[in-house]
């Protein structure tokens, strides 16, 4: 019998955390990037990236009733596949991914930010703001990392509630020809902006860390996982149909960096681009805060299966402090010195290859699991062929930006063997 002391968090709880998890900074950061591609086909490449999170979240359903635990994605990969020389890279790189993301996040908060001062001003107050975001969160993570997070879920309402008045006066003043089949980007781009865009469902995946801690997980966590993705979906795609339907593609495209408050203007004014812009502001620093925490703590998870060295498997004043300090170190290098585009690829790519590799793993287990193995694989298959759209589109695009994701791969290898080269650390792997 589970003990009851531990079984807190109901239906609707976890169901707060995914969505919670999914609203953070992606839509924020990326949405006027993911319309410079699909143009007025956005809304359909938003519903093509939730089609393939809410196969992915069969998954991780799956794998977080039958193997509960804090460890994650990270339990997962090694209950399936054995602490190898992949898996462990796979770990790295989704410890790297979480980087990324943390980079997009402080990302638009700077930029948000920026646009209340004069144009001239801006990018000198981005990059200001883009560092204070991650060292002033930083800071509060070593004094009270539960500072931000007791105001988490008054956060994730004041979100909801501002994205549902955006979605709830825009529509009236949508122009529908702008939404029109003749004005959406080629197949290729039309997925490529979709996958940009992935990285905005990605927080679904913290339900699996919740799995340990949920009432009747066999029902719960199904259910929770299904619902709070469905709900993103919907919601993504009436984000998407008013930002298009009230600015023109170039409109959304010249404002990128903080898009969505530019597509509040038309129907809200100066009112709602303000109201938008702090919203942004307030959910991309809790996302951080989240986030940031989230990471370090994925690097100790990761050093305590012998994966990383030893000194990130320690705590100071019980926080994983050398591992916060690395994770913020990088996100500020990132932020600072590479563009929106080029993280926007890095992070998608990231977790597009992770969640292959979830969906494998569930493969794998499918008989523990009581899985239907042909879902997984298809989850195996459209991250994949997703990944290729967007390696791709890159390639024809921009290919020198292909560096970027050729450099994170190259470091999350790098780091697993030159580690197991150099150490003879026994291996622990997550839930064995």
């Amino acid at each position: 019998m589970s003990d009851s002391s531990k079984d807190t968090l109901g239906y609707w709880e976890v169901v707060s955390i995914g969505i919670g998890g999914m609203i953070g900074g992606g839509i924020f950061a990326v949405l006027g990037l993911s319309v410079e591609l699909a143009g007025g086909g956005a809304p359909v490449a938003f519903l093509i990236a939730g089609i393939i999170a809410l196969v992915t979240s069969y998954s991780y359903a799956r794998l977080s009733v039958r193997f509960p635990s804090q460890g994650g994605t990270v339990a997962f990969l090694d209950r399936a596949f054995g602490p190898g020389l992949m898996t462990g890279s796979a770990n790295i790189l989704l410890w790297i991914s979480y980087m990324v993301m943390l980079s997009l996040y402080s990302y638009a908060f700077g930029s948000y930010g920026a646009s209340f001062f004069s144009p001239e001003s801006q990018p000198f107050w981005k990059h200001v703001l883009i560092s204070a975001s991650v060292l002033g969160i930083t800071g509060l993570n070593l004094l009270n990392a539960g500072l931000i997070g007791k105001a988490e879920d008054w956060i994730v309402a004041l979100k909801l509630i501002i994205l549902a008045v955006f979605i709830g006066v825009g529509i009236w003043g949508i122009d529908g020809a702008r939404l029109a089949v003749s004005t959406w980007a080629d197949p290729l781009n039309l997925v490529a902006g979709g996958m940009i865009i992935f990285l905005a469902y990605e927080g679904f995946e913290l339900i699996a860390n919740t799995a340990q801690d949920v009432r009747d997980p066999s029902k719960n966590l199904p259910r929770a996982f299904y619902s709070s993705v469905g709900f993103v979906i919907v919601l993504y795609v009436l984000v998407a149909i008013v930002t298009v339907g009230s600015l023109p593609v170039d409109k959304v495209a010249e404002a990128k960096d903080y898009a969505l408050a530019e597509a509040a203007r038309p129907s809200l004014g100066q009112t709602g681009f303000i109201l938008i812009a702090i919203a942004a502001m307030l959910s991309t620093s809790s996302a951080i805060n989240a986030t940031i925490y989230g990471a370090a703590r994925l690097s100790y998870i990761i050093a305590k299966d012998g994966e990383l060295p030893e000194v990130l498997e320690k705590k100071i004043w019980g926080k994983p402090v050398e591992g916060l300090l690395i994770t913020s170190g990088v996100t500020l290098l990132i932020a600072n010195l590479t563009d929106i585009s080029s993280m926007s690829t890095m992070g998608s790519a990231g977790f597009l290859i992770i969640f292959a590799a979830v969906n494998a793993a569930n493969a794998v287990l499918a008989r523990d699991t009581k899985s239907r193995r042909m879902v997984s694989l298809l989850g195996v298959a459209l991250c994949l062929a997703a990944l290729g759209a967007l390696v791709w589109q890159t390639a024809i695009s921009t290919p020198g930006k292909l560096w970027f994701l050729v450099a994170i791969l190259g470091v999350a290898f790098l780091t697993e063997a030159t580690f197991r080269l150099a150490t003879k650390r026994k291996l622990n792997p997550s839930g064995r």
